[in-house]
């Protein structure tokens, strides 16, 4: 598993397998303790929602991180984080309305840490908003408890300039889900490290995610599940478009099964749908197994053009050609934007799409 275990993450200089895709000149300093960073929590509370859970700053030393990490800027910013957001959800809490926090990053570099616990049996969703032309790095540890069911949404909406280097890392306890929907169409650079752990068994996950890179965009996306227990289940899905020229992508998607995790089902899979000549993705799945004694382990991972078959099919029908792209595009996405539950979110979402596709002409 060397794209998630390299020998030396402090101050990377790009020639660690973790860093060998990423262009550090990029990052804007968050990697170098030399750079200075502002410590701020900058995540705020919208919606009506309000009953069934606590929101609160509390001191870094007071909920210290229950998980380890050798990426250099997670390290740093632990270091340097002295205020931490701590949304707690009730035990046996039912929270129909999705819980949603939005952040709007300006200019300066920032580090942020947040830790969201969803107690025993309780049932939610939450929502996290990026957007802005700003500089982060960030931390989200996630904290499923015994059969808990979470519900966890981020949306990268950010402007053309932003940076966003990001870690959300679940650990997730005894019979309980945990669901991740990670959606990417913004920023300059972001490299985000969607990361599971388990703590007990019965537990399961799911990873979904899409991105659509544009000219000059860098989008990585670095999965990790690591099983450690008995008895697990975990599915990753991903999906990416790639348009412009220097468009471009990046998935790496590790799963590591250890020698005590008998009985666990895993599948991972990638696909990429390029669209213009100067796009790059690299899609690199890596299954690493310790033990015979498992359900089911595989991997899939595609990269290609569209269909012509698709396309020739709906232009016979009398639809333009490039508004048969544009439903080809949304169709490919669709799977896993509508795992997000909110029609409003995913229109919008959806409507930014088309908005990128008629910019490039698609």
């Amino acid at each position: 598993m060397s794209s998630v275990l390299p020998t030396n993450y402090l101050t990377p200089t790009g020639r660690e397998e973790a860093w060998r895709f990423t262009p550090l000149k990029r990052i804007a300093g968050l990697h170098d303790p030399a750079v200075s960073v502002i410590d701020r929590i900058s995540i705020e509370l919208f919606g009506s929602a309000r009953a069934g859970f606590n929101i609160s700053t509390v001191k870094a030393s007071d909920i210290p991180a229950k998980s380890t990490t050798t990426d250099a800027i997670v390290q740093r910013l632990r270091s340097e984080v002295t205020e931490v957001l701590h949304l707690k959800i009730d035990n046996e809490a039912v929270i129909n309305e999705p819980i949603l926090l939005k952040r709007n990053v300006g200019s300066s570099g920032e580090f942020s840490r947040t830790v969201i616990t969803a107690g025993a049996h309780s049932k939610a969703s939450v929502i996290v908003e990026n957007t802005g032309d700003g500089i982060i790095g960030e931390e989200i540890e996630i904290r499923v408890e015994a059969g808990a069911n979470l519900t966890f949404i981020t949306l990268q909406e950010w402007g053309p300039k932003a940076v966003h280097m990001g870690r959300h890392h679940a650990i997730i306890g005894r019979d309980a889900n945990f669901k991740s929907i990670t959606v990417t169409i913004g920023g300059s650079l972001v490299r985000l490290l969607p990361t599971v752990e388990y703590s007990d068994q019965g537990s399961s996950a799911e990873l979904w995610g899409v991105y659509f890179a544009t000219d000059g965009q860098h989008l990585e996306h670095r999965v990790f599940v690591d099983h450690g227990i008995p008895r697990a289940k975990s599915r990753v899905n991903y999906k990416g478009v790639l348009a412009g020229d220097g468009a471009r992508t990046v998935w790496i998607g590790d799963v590591f099964i250890r020698q005590n995790a008998e009985g666990t089902d895993t599948y991972e899979l990638n696909k990429n749908l390029l669209l213009s000549d100067g796009a790059r993705a690299d899609s690199v799945p890596n299954l690493e197994i310790e033990t015979g004694e498992i359900v089911g382990a595989g991997h899939a991972s595609t990269t290609g053009r569209f269909d012509d078959e698709q396309l020739f099919y709906l232009m016979s029908r009398g639809i333009p050609m490039n508004e048969a792209r544009r439903l080809v595009i949304r169709g490919f996405f669709t799977e896993i934007i509508d795992k997000i539950g909110d029609e409003v979110i995913q229109e919008r979402l959806m409507s930014k799409i088309d908005i990128q596709l008629e910019t490039l002409g698609a």
